[in-house]
C-alpha cells in the first residue's frame, strides 16, 4: 500500500486539506496518507523545510511526500518532483528541498510539465495529486517532467563563518509548539568550527556557555524538588534532529514562559557563537 504525506499551511478550519484528501483517494483507492502537519506559517519555506527534513527519514522507503507551501506556479516558482534518499517529493521550487538536501544528494530532480492537461487554481489539488498517484502507481519520474540538475537555493540556509573561524552566525528558522527556538546551525557544522573550544551563544540579551545533551541535565537532582526553580531557566541543546535550539525548561507560554517569548526571538533572527581563543 502506498503512503502519501501532507505538509501544508492549510490549517484546520479551510476545507483545502480535507479536498486534496479526497481527491487523492478518488484517484488511488488502495493508499494511506498520513498529515505531518497543516499548522506551517503561512508560506514559511523554512519552518515547512524543518517539519520535513526531520519527519520524512521515520517513513518506510518509496513514501511519496506532497508540501503545498507557496505553491502557486509562475516563470519563478515551478514545480518539482525529487527523489532522494528512495523517497520522493512533490512541491515547488521556492527552496524548500535545497534544506532537505543538505546533507544527502537527489538522485532525480524533475520540472514537473503536466499542467498543459490540468486546469488549475489549486495546484496541490490537482497537479501535485496527480504527480503523487502517477508515482504511487509505479510511475517514473520522466513521465511527468523533464530532468533538470539543480533546486532553488534558500536564502539564509548556511550560518556564516568568519574569516577567522571565530564565529557563528546563524538564524531562528522554526518556532515549535513549546515556544523553543531551533536555528540552523547543526551539530557537525558547529563541532567543526569549535575544535574544542569554548564559546559563548548570544540571542539578543540572552548569553549561553554550555549546551546540554538533554533539557533535565539543566536540573541538580541533587538538590530537593521544591527548592530548585529551574521551571523557566533558559538552556541550549542539540534537539534531536541535531540542530542548535534554544529552549526553557518546562516552558510554557501561559505560565512559565518560552524562549520565544522570554528573550523576543522569532522566525529569521540572529543567533551567534563567538568562540574563545585559548
Amino acid at each position: 500500500m502506498a503512503i502519501i504525506t501532507l505538509t501544508t499551511d492549510f490549517g484546520e478550519k479551510d476545507h483545502f486539506a480535507g479536498a486534496t484528501k479526497g481527491a487523492i483517494y478518488s484517484e488511488l483507492h488502495d493508499v494511506r496518507i498520513v498529515d505531518i502537519s497543516h499548522s506551517i506559517s503561512p508560506f514559511s519555506i523554512p519552518e515547512a523545510a524543518y517539519i520535513i527534513k526531520n519527519a520524512y527519514s521515520s517513513f518506510p522507503k518509496g513514501t511519496i511526500h506532497i508540501i503545498g507551501i507557496d505553491s502557486e506556479i509562475n516563470p519563478e516558482n515551478k514545480h518539482i518532483a525529487v527523489k532522494l534518499d528512495d523517497h520522493f517529493f512533490i512541491c515547488a521550487n521556492n527552496g524548500i528541498m535545497s534544506m532537505i538536501c543538505t546533507e544527502i544528494s537527489p538522485e532525480k530532480i524533475v520540472e514537473i510539465n503536466i499542467h498543459d492537461k490540468i486546469q488549475t487554481s489549486f495546484p496541490v489539488l490537482d497537479v501535485f495529486v496527480k504527480a503523487a498517484c502517477h508515482i504511487a502507481r509505479g510511475g517514473t519520474l520522466e513521465v511527468i517532467g523533464k530532468t533538470i540538475d539543480e533546486i532553488k537555493p534558500i536564502k539564509n540556509i548556511v550560518p556564516y563563518v568568519n574569516d577567522d573561524k571565530t564565529q557563528i552566525i546563524g538564524s531562528v528558522i522554526y518556532i515549535d509548539n513549546y515556544g523553543n527556538v531551533i536555528t540552523n546551525i547543526k551539530r557537525n557544522f558547529f563541532e567543526t568550527i569549535q575544535k574544542g573550544r569554548a564559546f559563548e551563544i548570544s540571542a539578543r540579551n540572552n548569553k549561553f556557555k554550555t549546551i546540554y545533551k538533554k533539557y533535565s541535565d539543566l536540573v541538580n537532582f541533587e538538590i530537593e524538588e521544591n527548592k530548585r526553580n529551574d521551571e523557566g531557566r533558559g538552556l541550549v541543546v542539540f534537539n534531536s534532529g541535531d540542530f542548535l535550539e534554544i529552549a526553557v525548561y518546562k516552558s510554557n507560554s501561559a505560565t512559565v514562559g518560552s524562549a520565544s517569548t522570554l528573550m523576543g526571538l522569532g522566525l529569521m533572527d540572529t543567533v551567534s557563537i563567538n568562540f574563545i581563543k585559548t
